[in-house]
């Protein structure tokens, strides 16, 4: 046993050691249904027991919070199943309460929900639980870290382990947070060594288990041989069957399950009871003991059965009170006195044997709706203190006709089902005067003082309010003017230290504060060459991207639209001058077709004899050469060269070979050249080149074709003998389907569009030029590299041409593709502009430049937002002519999706939004039409205003107005679906230690269930050959199937007679197999339909493989098949890096092992004689400098130079890299060039190691890199140098680095159906590959085809505004330099969110929340009562990105709790101790540092080498002020609260969540002691009807961290959404969870790598956190310095000190 126990314990440390590394991140990552997972049954159980609001014994309260949980995450889209192992039941044998409730759980998950419940698994180390989990995979378990005891905590230990070794990831059940769209938990991914373990310890493991189960089977025996004597367990079973089948045949018409457990419980119980005595007395009396004693240690059988009654008489009301009145029940405080304990275990015991034997009801009419409300301790205790305690002192109540009757009909049927012996009658309940509860002196919680004050509101006069919040002040509870809270806001006392402070002065924006990169105005010549060379770094960077020459762009004026939509119009004449243009145009032309002539006859040669040689080099150059000729006939010539070379080739090949075994590609380079000819060049054919196409197609065995196509006499049968050898034995359509689906033609227009020089836009391209020629807006869905990007070039174009003052915003999600965008720009266009303007400006949060005098401003959404709100920028905001919005779907995203909105709502001009993936652009696009109507009324009313001052002569001149240019305020929806580029899946397998690679079709991942359901996925589509295997399968499996001939593709319709298959026709195929594939199912042939798609699936292959290892053979392969350059996806910031490292050392290896043994003895050599040269000549040179030269030692020297170059290259040769061991192309990039590239990355933190990897043709990109080492993987990549990288989800979001394969190399949470399809994009070249390949390595089967089927997400709004953004659009209302449009924008933003659209009852909702802010906002002495920002307000709006840290931080600042800290070494002294630094670290890192852990890793008996680790609790000064704070508000936000509350819809409040069922029903009037129990109508308002059943009142949301489902939860809002800031925060089992001291134990030790050990943060996210930290202390630095006016202020002092020292232990990392 102690073995087993150091076992255990070992076990323990190791999941510890897991704890604190364990991601805290949101579980469902924008899926339109989640990842499928599962929930351990007990660790809910455990986690909803714990929960602080709930008391024990209260049921329905229980089941309230376990269906809230449920509820969220099936709202959120969870797909999940709950697992009830039978062993854990054996962990509730210490807590018999816990064992009906656990029993009625599992029975109402199972009867009143659609939830997938587990219960046949005996443990999880159980065969069958493995099988399920390897068939199910899981992507995730929810489970508990600690259960009720050591030994409950050991079995999730158990599960957590086994579930690690079968690579299913472990999610902890507590510290989970949840807002509108997301819930975050912490997340602890399975690794290898996790695995390793498993498999090491196997054996003990399952000792350890079977040892564990036995000392829990141990207990149960002694906890029932305590209670029942020798009845064991089967007579248990037993006695409840007989129980049961006895209240069958009294009750035959059936019942419901609250009575037939009260009946059947109390009657089972008082038997055994009775039973319990016998024995009692039966010992006793062997051992001849005083039977009084016995009587008074344990109560008399009559009293038990007055405590039955009561019991039933709870029961009854239960049946008859609805909830709305028993919420109003009075809570008593008094626990149940010790001697009546051994009866309720007794009866909870009773209680779980009938539940468990409850199945043998099946033919009876058995009611299971109320399982979740079968008993309610609190009520009981309450009726037993009414008969104890006021019904002796003279209280007589009745209980009413109903109840009453009800009652006598449970009891007197009790008294029949136990039979032995007589029990008392129903009246009087009481017949003992034993009292059942123990005193105590306020039995009764006193609710009148728990009340909320409704605090009244103060009133405001403001327009911009009335006009949003109008309709909703007539109802509200005002404060009158002489109100003592309302006279306090008068005058605030300021702190006396805060007189030099000036909290009113305009503070300069992030855009001031933003590093510029370059000063505009400086003449410094070294600073011009500077910028000159970041210019030519830039345009580099962009040629990199694009090979566009650039434009130079010119102001002109506007002319009318044509529009070229319709057909030109022949001019009647054309002018002298139109008539010589042509001319030369004419002779122009000639002339170039003349070269191209000469050009191909010095070629020809040369490549006819290639082909001869090896056809497929041949045909490469050839053309090579087609692409770079424009003349026709030239082209033609060149084609019918390469056809009748391919005919050559084939007859030779057809001649050498057996039948068996053609070389069908040359074949295949046959009909690629007649295709080309027959589409492109129809009208240069003459009859001789006819004759040859239909020779050539009756060699291929084509013969109907050829004959169709021309007709000659009958062949004789000797000649068609002789061409059958030749051949390829399948038909035309066929081998086109199979062979040549990527080769397939697309359908491009012919006809070029004038607006467009370099390529032939597609329609709907064309229709978005039309977009921008007319000013209107636009959400645009479109493929990844479909070309969707062009409209935005071609939009700024146009607003470059109208004038040198219009501006285009292009804001994109991430840094890397600001920096991309940017690059495209400046190499795109150049224009001449007067001095200090220029073409393209950048703004992100690390750096700017040209912002806000350029015409093309790329930047993020953030900063954009900046811009928007700032009130003196308002002038320049007017200058915006066409916004354009890249990857729109960030509206749904995890971080910052709230500013997208904001954006949208906030601009006046039009816009493009751009996005491969969403699923209801049309719900956006109807949204974004509302608002630009809202816009449309507003100019209106403003271009009346503006007549009429000018009218009154008012007007000075302003900027160009919007007014002057036409406005449209359509908004169009462009949708595009098909790809330039077929994508085929393969699936990477591990056999044998080798890898092997299965094609995966399309059609697999679906079920027949999915396409009746759904059909087919919008964007799921076959390539040709995908086509061809679908339908050779349908042929297969349904012999019989009528139309086969029809879809036969030799006979389809669309193929008929066509020598050339278009991609178009394969598409019409392929839906037309689809439709019939969904006939089968819809008209009774599923079965068969299941056939073909179980056939089409390949077979999945669990390997236990250490995968990273294996990585590099992956590359390796890949290399072999030609499928470089390519990209791998991780998810994990480490592995990303790992991964690159391993590959590189894999190939150091392979060239280790082929060098020469002597190779590096030489190259020593070599080194060694090079330094003596090198050395001579440079004494050579100084003795030459000195004397007159001599010719003599002129020869020598140049014999020395000689001989050193010769050294030099020789040792180059030893050092070269072999081809094979390096995936560089040397040849892609000079060596200059690369040169350049590496210097950028000197002095970086990663450069060397980037530069290492580069020069063997690998590289790495994630988000913690700078800049600058993501450009050089990224122009490396694309100049084709660098051809492995692997990379993270960032590179998703429109990086351009396209390449011909992607692999996704690690399953995550963040691989996801939007991800997929944005990652899976890049794979293909346009231009370049005609066929991407997608490769799916260590991904599971199920998930690939989740990824394939499922819909990407639906945009949702998140809750759009917090306290900091009110403040910040006040700020911009009362302050902005128009104060009208100022206004304009700000009741857009706050009438226009997308979560309240199409929903008055949020919108309500966010009314009144706004409200709060607003009052919140002037009880802070943030705004006065008309609205407008005083006191520290731009401080506060500054800091916005910390709510509610910034409220918390400038309320220290004016309660002078700074300045008492910072106190200086000496009173003249400007410099700060070590130890008030390390205070002022410890109150900043509390409040803009906060990282939780998880509580359990505090058990950790891990020993910390540099770190703290858990960060200590403020101050104590700081930490009251925090309290005072933190009070004021939750008052004020209760107190909203309760003004919500009248929105929620107590219909459903008095559901449950999930199940939906109703505890409504008449209110019971008639029994004057349900009146009485229940008269606490007060304070049960803004909180859960089923919360008040545990005696919980509003007051209850003064508490700290108030948990949400204690709110009304159908008012849409929770505490999320309260600023305050708890210095304690618990999880939902209680304990502390501390926050990670990162930030302190930075400060202190200064070492990364400490972070790593004992923070347990990754080395990439500590560097990002530590950056955001120190930013955050600038940033309130210069706000302090510019709003004191005192230079030496202590408090700044101390902050510019902080933040200097902060930043150079930056720098040192």
């Amino acid at each position: 046993m102690e073995e087993h126990m150091m076992f255990l314990e070992r076990m323990s440390q190791l999941i510890l050691s897991e704890v604190p590394k364990a991601e805290y991140s949101s579980l469902f990552n924008d899926f339109v249904e989640s990842e499928f997972f599962l929930i351990d049954g007990d660790s809910l159980l455990t986690t909803c027991i714990c929960e602080k609001s709930l008391k024990p014994g209260q049921e329905l309260h229980f089941f309230y919070l376990v269906e809230y949980y449920l509820m969220d995450l099936t709202s959120k889209g969870g797909q999940f199943a709950i697992v009830f192992f039978q062993d854990a039941e054996y962990a509730y044998f210490n807590f018999p309460e816990l064992l009906p409730l656990r029993t009625a759980l599992i029975l109402h998950l199972q009867h009143n929900t659609t939830i997938d419940v587990r219960t046949k698994f005996s443990g999880c180390l159980s065969q069958e639980w493995e099988a399920f989990l390897a068939d199910s995979y899981p992507y995730y378990l929810i489970v508990a870290d600690e259960g009720l005891n050591h030994l409950q905590t050991y079995l999730f230990n158990f599960l957590i382990t086994q579930s690690w070794a079968m690579k299913v990831n472990v999610v902890l059940s507590s510290g989970q947070t949840s807002d509108i769209l997301r819930l975050y938990a912490y997340l602890m991914p399975s690794m290898h060594k996790n695995q390793k373990f498993f498999k090491e310890n196997k054996k003990k493991i399952e000792s350890a288990y079977k040892t564990l189960i036995k000392q829990l089977e141990e207990y149960r025996i002694s906890a029932l041989e305590s209670l029942f004597g020798k009845l064991k367990w089967k007579n248990m079973m037993k006695e409840a069957c007989e129980t049961i089948s006895q209240l069958k045949q009294l009750w035959p018409e059936g019942s419901d399950i609250r009575r037939v457990l009260c009946v059947t419980s109390c009657s089972l119980s008082l038997r055994m009871y009775h039973h319990f005595l016998e024995n009692r007395k039966k010992t006793m009396s062997d051992e001849k003991t005083n039977i009084q004693e016995v009587e008074s240690n344990c109560l008399a059988l009559q009293e038990m059965e007055d405590l039955c009654k009561l019991h039933c008489l709870s029961v009854v009301f239960l049946l008859h009170l609805p909830l709305s009145q028993r919420a109003c029940t009075r809570f008593i405080t008094s626990h149940w006195t010790k001697n009546i304990h051994t009866f309720l275990e007794m009866k909870k015991w009773c209680e779980y044997f009938i539940l468990s034997n409850i199945n043998i009801c099946e033919f009876w009419n058995l009611n299971l709706i109320h399982l979740s409300d079968l008993s309610d301790q609190l009520l009981l205790k309450n009726i037993a203190f009414y008969y104890e305690n006021e019904n002796v002192e003279g209280l007589h109540l009745n209980l009413g006709d109903i109840i009453m009757k009800d009652y006598e009909y449970l009891w007197n049927t009790v008294s029949k089902l136990v039979g032995k012996f007589a029990v008392g009658k129903p009246f009087p309940l009481r017949t003992t005067k034993l009292c059942f509860l123990e005193k105590n002196s306020s039995p009764i919680k006193d609710t009148s003082k728990e009340k909320i004050p409704n605090l009244g509101f103060i009133s405001m006069s403001c327009e911009l309010i009335d006009k949003f919040v109008g309709d909703l002040l007539k109802d509200l509870p005002f404060l009158k003017s002489d109100d003592p809270t309302v006279t306090s806001l008068v005058k605030q006392k300021e702190f006396d230290e805060l007189v030099h402070w000036h909290s009113h002065r305009p503070l300069s924006d992030d855009y001031d504060r933003t590093k510029c990169q370059f000063d505009e105005k400086s003449r410094d010549p070294r600073y011009l060459r500077s910028v000159q060379k970041y210019h030519v770094f830039q345009r580099f960077y962009g040629s990199s991207l694009e090979s566009v020459s650039p434009k130079l762009v010119v102001t002109q004026a506007v002319k009318p639209k044509s529009n070229f939509s319709a057909p030109k119009k022949k001019k009647a004449h054309e002018t002298k001058a139109e008539i010589i243009t042509r001319e030369n145009k004419k002779r122009l032309f000639a002339k170039e077709e003349e070269k191209e002539e000469k050009k191909w006859s010095a070629l020809s040669f040369s490549i006819e004899e290639e082909m001869k040689e090896n056809l497929n080099s041949g045909i490469k150059n050839l053309e090579d050469f087609l692409k770079s000729c424009k003349s026709n006939s030239v082209k033609f010539r060149v084609e019918m060269v390469a056809l009748t070379a391919c005919l050559k080739a084939w007859k030779e090949h057809c001649r050498g070979k057996c039948e068996t075994t053609k070389d069908l590609n040359i074949a295949v380079q046959m009909m690629k050249r007649i295709h080309s000819l027959m589409e492109k060049y129809p009208e240069l054919l003459q009859e001789a080149d006819q004759q040859l196409i239909a020779k050539c197609l009756k060699y291929l065995g084509f013969d109907e074709l050829a004959s169709s196509f021309y007709p000659t006499q009958v062949a004789r049968d000797d000649i068609k003998k002789k061409i059958d050898k030749y051949s390829i034995g399948i038909g035309p359509v066929r081998f086109q389907l199979q062979y040549m689906g990527h080769y397939l033609i697309r359908d491009e227009r012919k006809d070029p569009d004038p607006r467009v020089q370099d390529f032939i836009p597609d329609t709907w391209q064309r229709e978005l030029l039309d977009v921008v020629d007319n000013n209107e807006s636009a959400v645009i869905v479109a493929p990844t590299s479909s070309g969707k990007t062009y409209a935005s070039y071609y939009c700024m174009e146009k607003v470059l041409k109208e004038s040198s003052e219009g501006v285009v915003v292009y804001v994109a999600p991430t840094k890397a593709l600001v920096n991309q965008v940017a690059a495209t720009v400046q190499n795109r266009f150049t224009k001449n502009l007067p001095n200090g303007e220029a073409l393209c400006g950048v703004f992100t949060r690390d750096y700017r430049h040209d912002a806000l005098n350029c015409q093309v401003l790329i930047t993020v959404p953030v900063c954009f937002e900046i811009l928007l709100l700032a009130p003196h920028r308002q002038t320049w905001v007017k200058r915006i002519r066409y916004v354009i919005f890249d990857e729109v779907h960030c509206l749904g995203g995890e971080i910052g999706a709230e500013v997208w909105e904001h954006l949208l709502v906030m601009i006046r001009c039009p816009f493009l939004a751009l996005s491969a993936t969403i699923s209801n652009p049309q719900h956006l696009t109807e949204w974004l039409q509302s608002v630009k109507h809202y816009w449309k009324q507003e100019d209106n009313t403003m271009r009346k205003n503006t007549a009429l001052k000018k009218n009154a002569g008012c007007c000075a001149n302003s900027p160009k107005d919007y007014f002057q240019i036409k406005e449209s305020y359509r908004v169009r929806l462009v949708l595009y679906g098909e790809r330039y580029n077929d994508l085929e899946k393969h699936i990477c397998s591990i056999k044998h230690h080798d890898i092997c690679f299965d094609h995966f079709h399309p059609c697999a991942a679906l079920t027949t269930d999915h396409i009746e359901k759904y059909g087919f996925p919008s964007d799921l589509t076959l390539s040709p050959r995908e086509t061809i295997q679908l339908y050779d399968t349908m042929f297969q499996f349904w012999e019989s199937w009528p139309r086969a001939q029809e879809f036969d593709p030799e006979k389809f319709i669309h193929f008929k007679n066509k020598i050339v298959i278009k991609k178009l026709d394969a598409r019409k195929y392929e839906e037309s197999l689809k439709a019939e594939l969904t006939s089968w199912i819809k008209n009774g042939h599923a079965e068969e339909a299941k056939m073909v798609l179980r056939n089409l699936s390949p077979d999945s292959v669990f390997s236990s493989e250490n995968m990273i290892r294996m990585f590099p053979l992956l590359v390796e392969k890949l290399r072999k098949m030609e499928k470089l350059p390519a990209l791998f996806f991780l998810f994990n910031l480490r592995d990303v890096e790992e991964t690159a490292k391993r590959v590189r050392s894999s190939l150091e290896k392979k060239q280790e092992s082929q060098r020469p043994p002597k190779a590096d003895k030489e190259a020593h050599d070599m080194t060694n004689k090079l330094r003596k040269v090198k050395k001579s000549i440079e004494k050579q040179r100084t003795i030459d400098e000195k004397s007159q030269k001599n010719p003599r030692k002129m020869d020598q020297m140049l014999i020395h130079e000689a001989e050193h170059n010769n050294l030099l290259k020789i040792l180059e040769k030893n050092l070269e890299i072999p081809q094979e061991c390096t995936y560089a192309n040397q040849k892609a990039i000079d060596t200059e060039t690369l040169q350049m590239v590496f210097d950028r990355v000197k002095f970086t933190r990663k450069g060397a190691e980037l530069k290492a990897l580069a020069e063997r043709g690998i590289g790495y990109h994630h988000s913690s890199l700078g800049f600058k080492e993501k450009q050089l993987v990224e122009i490396l990549f694309r100049k084709g140098f660098i051809r492995v990288v692997t990379a993270t989800g960032t590179l998703a979001l429109g990086i351009n680095m396209p390449c011909k394969s992607v692999v996704f190399a690690q399953n995550s949470i963040y691989l996801d159906a939007l991800n997929y399809r944005q990652m899976s994009g890049r794979a293909g070249r346009r231009g370049q590959d005609l066929l991407g390949d997608v490769f799916f390595f260590n991904i599971p089967l199920p998930k690939i085809e989740k990824l394939i089927k499922s819909n990407v997400p639906e945009l949702r709004g998140q809750f759009p505004f917090g306290i900091s953004l009110v403040l910040r659009l006040m700020l911009l209302a009362s302050k902005g330099d128009d104060p009208e449009d100022a206004k304009a924008k700000v009741l857009s933003v706050l009438k226009h969110s997308l979560l309240s659209f199409k929903k008055p009852r949020v919108m309500e909702m966010l009314k009144l929340y706004f409200l709060f802010s607003l009052q919140f906002l002037v009880k802070q002495g943030y705004l006065d009562q008309e609205g407008k920002p005083v006191g520290f307000a731009g401080l506060v709006s500054h800091l916005y990105y910390h709510e509610p840290s910034n409220l918390v931080f400038v309320s220290f600042l004016v309660k002078g709790l700074f300045h008492n800290l910072c106190q200086p070494t000496r009173k003249d002294s400007k410099h700060f101790s070590q130890d008030v630094m390390e205070k002022l670290v410890l109150v900043l890192a509390n409040l803009f540092g906060r990282r939780l852990l998880p509580a359990k890793f505090q058990d950790t008996t891990v020993k910390f080498y540099q770190s703290k680790v858990f960060l200590d609790d403020l101050p104590e000064d700081f930490n009251d002020a925090l309290h005072e704070y933190n009070m004021d508000i939750t008052k004020a936000f209760a107190s909203f609260l309760l003004n919500v509350s009248k929105l929620a819809d107590m219909k459903q409040e008095y559901q449950l969540p999930l199940s939906k069922i109703d505890f409504t029903g008449k209110e019971c009037e008639d029994s004057e002691l349900v009146s009485h129990l229940m008269n606490c109508k007060e304070g049960r308002v803004a909180i859960s009807p089923f919360v008040c059943l545990s005696g919980n009142s509003d007051a209850d949301l003064l508490q700290p961290n108030t948990p949400n489902h204690v709110i009304l939860r159908t008012i849409g809002i929770n505490h999320n959404q309260a600023p305050v800031l708890w210095s304690q925060i618990f999880d939902n089992q209680g304990r502390r969870m501390p926050l990670n001291a990162y930030a302190l134990d930075f400060y202190k030790h200064g070492s990364l790598t400490g972070l790593v050990q004992d923070n347990r943060i990754n080395e990439g996210d500590a560097y990002q956190l530590l950056k955001d930290f120190a930013l955050t202390i600038k940033s309130i630095s210069v706000s302090l310095r510019e709003l004191c006016d005192n230079e030496d202020d202590n408090v700044v002092l101390a902050f510019e000190q902080l933040s200097n020292t902060f930043f150079e232990k930056l720098e040192g990392v």
